[in-house]
């Protein structure tokens, strides 16, 4: 038995807006340059991706990129401060949640291994 937990910011419709994806997709952009590159680093659309950093941006009301037009490529995306900023203490959040689980964690598997030991040989509907 283990526990896999997921972390989700929802807004007020209870639509996810920010979680683990998002994070990664954030990182990607930052690494690759831009949206489209980031985005297809991690197997998802173009499309998926815009609408998921616009529903963050849109929960927050500041902007997380910083869309750039010129070059020779024609595109490109950077963090923007705010989107540095936030990225850092959403994933500080998340790994704090996910570690501060692990203690009542291990109590209920404890008390879950009591039980099955307690039980063994008196299994119902037989």
């Amino acid at each position: 038995m283990e526990l896999k937990a997921k972390l989700y910011l929802v807004d007020e419709e209870g639509e996810k807006y920010m979680g683990i994806g998002v994070l990664w997709l954030l990182d990607a952009v930052a690494k690759k340059g831009s949206l489209r590159a980031g985005a297809q680093s991690l197997g998802i659309s173009y499309s998926k991706a815009f609408g998921m950093v616009k529903h963050l941006e849109d929960e927050l009301g500041r902007s997380v990129l910083e869309r750039k037009r010129g070059g020779s490529d024609r595109q490109g995306a950077s963090l923007t401060p705010f989107g540095k900023s936030f990225m850092a203490c959403y994933d500080s959040f998340q790994r704090e949640a996910k570690a501060a689980m692990q203690e009542p964690y291990a109590r209920f598997q404890k008390q879950v291994n009591e039980l099955l030991r307690a039980t063994e040989g008196a299994q119902s509907g037989n």
